[in-house]
């Protein structure tokens, strides 16, 4: 029997739920078990329970057959709990280092009491952190056990279930069950206090209770369920009237459910304003109810708001809160002047046109900072025009850039007139970054976030914590966020990252990257052209050299010795060395240059040519590793600073323990392995096979079409994701390996180019 059961209920927090694991099962203190309650999550949670599950036999998944919402889940956990004691834990949330330990200790002081109640603190997006203001009656004075009369403030703690432990024979004496509907927490946790004989406190931040920037709290949210709080006051009240010897605190409780009631009412945004009255009439009856005998009510403000609710007063409750929402709005007002002005000064044309209706069929397409027609956005254009032709497309370019807008796409240049008209009357916009801050998303506009590519290194928020982004404003970066209404996800991995990244309302639509729609659908018509673009030469090896960026380089300097390579490797290879967009052309010196054996592909417009052409990608950090892993071709990774890198920006895993292909860590061992057959072996056969089960789960050929009927055409009929295993792959350009291997002796070649 372990010491403590940890019941974590599970929904929608697949970008949240391994840091919530982690923080249990790294615990120095052991002997727990966590019951892990997956509320038929429709995201990744389910299997995340079971992938910890299988590395640790301390978790135990319980996977319901329906949603049966927070309460009924809590429950179900409950009934497979055999520990001394209770907690429950949110899957959002955390504990503290070290917070079992001291939870044990204090147990064990206080000669394991009914309940133990300890501190937590909030935390935001932004890594600020603010601590519970009334901690101090958590002040481990007085007798180390009591009863709540003792110690009444207690009650003005945050009612939660989660800042206590709960001696599971007390709950199971008492009959504790959760409830359905909003505000669970609230029967349960008065009931427990007040019934509880012996209580402790720690005086201990136990938890990290996590305030998400958008979904995390359902009870923010504006909604009818709101109305569920009257159902649970009606079942802590049945419990004070079916416990006479409780009755001491109906006085108290009465109040704390008027305040409750009230509070909801004048919290912005809780209530649907058509909705407002019904609620206070509806409390108004619940007051009179449950008003206890000889009741007085309080003085002040406070009590002249109890006589409203007692008599049922709407009109008079209305007008008095308007008028101290007023006084606020009025400070609020002061306090934007400054915005107010700023956009004072948008340009009288813009002005105009945000006055004038939106046009339906137009949609407004940019790709890297308006540099050209490519990546995601592209794709979809191309298969909008097809599906959906009556939607007009315009793409955004630089003046700098216009000259790569291929002949006859229709184009503005960003910020002249066309493209401020383009920008107020559109109502689709699509973009792989972010469209800038002066744009303003009227309703209706519809923003499609495509993505780079899949995350190795931090994005987002999870950038904060690393050195490389200390020049961010993430405040800002999530304003942009929030126009966003749909965001696209190649795997499962990047949706998770994206949810806990980018903490906004869009919804990810798990289409597969539409810009890997011509890899997954080449065949060898497709891959001989590529090869024709750029000049390869049939028996030539091509080798596609893509190292990522660095925040603490400023120009792209190959971290290998290019020309000392392709000697090495011989005549018969090619190198195709393609930097980073955020840098100049690679630097270019020696008879190797000029003859065509290494070849600066950094401006070539279609990275999916290179990828089609090229037999191996050799990469550090790049996301172009997941890309090119659909063609099922080798991949090398070159991480000769990845211990600097990691610890500059951040990765989400391994690289090194989780790679495409082999590793080199010094160009000798590149050299190693590209001439003596590693990077085509069995191995890396097996090392690729793993890592596009994982990475490559919808780039099936069919993702543009998926995002095009779904956003364009709002058609929500799903298109089947091909199995990995059934979908076709386009052939290797060549049967060649580096150096001086003869074609018939390349190991794993079969798998590799015929499939």
């Amino acid at each position: 029997m372990p010491r403590f059961s940890i019941v974590v209920p599970v929904y929608r927090v697949q970008g949240y739920l391994r840091e919530c694991l982690d923080s249990v099962v790294a615990q120095e203190y052991g002997d727990f078990e966590v019951i892990a309650v997956d509320d038929r999550s429709p995201d990744d949670c389910g299997a995340i329970l079971d992938t910890y599950a299988s590395a640790d036999p301390r978790v135990r998944p319980v996977h319901l057959e329906r949603n049966v919402g927070l309460g009924r889940a809590r429950n179900a956990g409950l009934e497979h709990a055999v520990g001394d004691y209770v907690l429950f834990l949110d899957g959002d949330d955390t504990l503290t280092p070290g917070a079992l330990a001291a939870m044990a200790a204090r147990l064990d002081a206080t000669a394991d009491p009914d309940l133990l109640v300890f501190d937590y603190t909030r935390t935001y997006w932004d890594d600020s952190r603010r601590p519970n203001s009334v901690a101090h009656l958590l002040a481990e004075q007085g007798p180390d056990v009591f009863r709540l009369t003792d110690r009444p403030g207690l009650l003005d703690l945050l009612q939660v279930v989660w800042n206590k432990a709960y001696r599971r024979a007390f709950l199971t004496q008492h009959g504790f069950t959760f409830t359905t509907g909003y505000y669970e927490d609230v029967p349960w946790t008065y009931a427990a206090l007040i019934t509880a004989e012996r209580i402790a406190v720690a005086d201990r931040v136990c938890v990290e209770y996590r305030q998400r920037r958008q979904g995390g709290n359902i009870l923010a949210t504006t909604s009818r369920k709101h109305f569920d709080v009257f159902a649970q006051y009606d079942h802590l009240f049945t419990h004070l009237d079916t416990h006479p010897e409780l009755d001491p605190w109906r006085n108290r409780l009465f109040e704390k459910m008027v305040d409750h009631y009230l509070t909801i009412y004048t919290k912005p945004d809780r209530l649907p304003e058509r909705d407002k009255a019904e609620f206070f009439h509806e409390a108004a009856r619940h007051y009179r109810t449950r008003r206890p005998n000889g009741y007085r009510r309080p003085g002040g403000g406070r009590g002249h708001r109890y006589a409203l609710l007692e008599r049922d007063l709407h009109p008079a409750m209305r007008a008095l809160h308007e008028a101290v929402r007023g006084t606020r709005a009025a400070r609020r007002r002061a306090s934007n002047a400054a915005r107010v002005a700023k956009r004072a000064a948008m340009s009288a044309h813009y002005q105009a046109e945000l006055r004038r209706p939106l046009d339906h069929n137009l949609a407004v397409f940019s790709s890297y900072w308006s540099r050209g027609v490519t990546g995601n956005p592209a794709a979809i254009a191309e298969r909008l025009a097809q599906l959906a032709p009556h939607i007009r497309h315009i793409w955004l370019t630089r003046p700098d850039c216009a000259h790569r807008i291929p002949s006859g796409t229709e184009h503005v240049m960003v910020g002249s007139h066309a493209y401020w008209s383009a920008m107020a009357r559109a109502k689709y916009f699509v973009n792989d970054v972010n469209f800038a801050d002066s744009v303003v998303k009227r309703a209706g506009q519809i923003h499609l976030q495509t993505h780079h590519g899949t995350p190795l290194k931090t994005m987002g928020l999870d950038q904060r914590r690393y050195p490389a982004s200390t020049h961010m404003d993430f405040e800002t970066l999530l304003k942009r966020c929030d126009r966003w209404d749909y965001g696209i996800s190649s795997n499962t991995h990047s949706t998770a990252v994206w949810e806990r990244a980018y903490p906004s309302a869009h919804t990810t639509l798990e289409t597969g990257y539409p810009r890997n729609d011509a890899l997954a659908r080449a065949g060898a018509t497709e891959v001989d052209r590529a090869r024709s673009e750029l000049g390869l030469t049939e028996g030539v090896t091509a080798l596609l050299y893509m190292p990522t960026h660095r925040e603490y380089e400023g120009t792209f300097v190959p971290r290998l010795d290019l020309t000392h390579l392709a000697e090495t490797l011989g005549p018969d290879t090619v190198l195709l060395v393609r930097g980073h967009y955020f840098y100049d052309s690679a630097p270019q010196s020696g008879q190797l240059w000029s003859e065509g054996r290494i070849k600066d592909v950094s401006a070539h417009p279609q990275v999916e040519t290179l990828y089609l052409a090229a037999d191996a990608l050799i990469t550090d950090y790049s996301s172009a590793m997941f890309d090119y892993a659909v063609l099922d071709r080798p991949i090398v990774i070159y991480a000769d600073d990845w211990e600097t890198y990691r610890a500059v920006r951040g990765t989400y895993f391994d690289l090194l323990h989780e790679p495409p292909g082999p590793v080199a860590r010094t160009q000798d061992d590149l050299e190693h392995l590209l001439t003596e057959g590693i990077w085509n072996s069995p191995e890396s056969t097996s090392l690729r096979a793993q890592f596009r089960h994982r990475f490559c789960q919808f780039d099936d050929g069919h993702a543009a079409e998926r995002v095009v009927r779904r956003v364009f055409l709002d058609d929500t009929t799903p298109v089947p994701v091909t199995p990995l295993n059934q979908r076709p792959v386009a052939p290797a350009p060549t049967r060649r390996q580096c150096g001086k291997t003869k074609p018939d002796e390349v190991p794993g070649l079969e798998a590799e180019g015929q499939r």
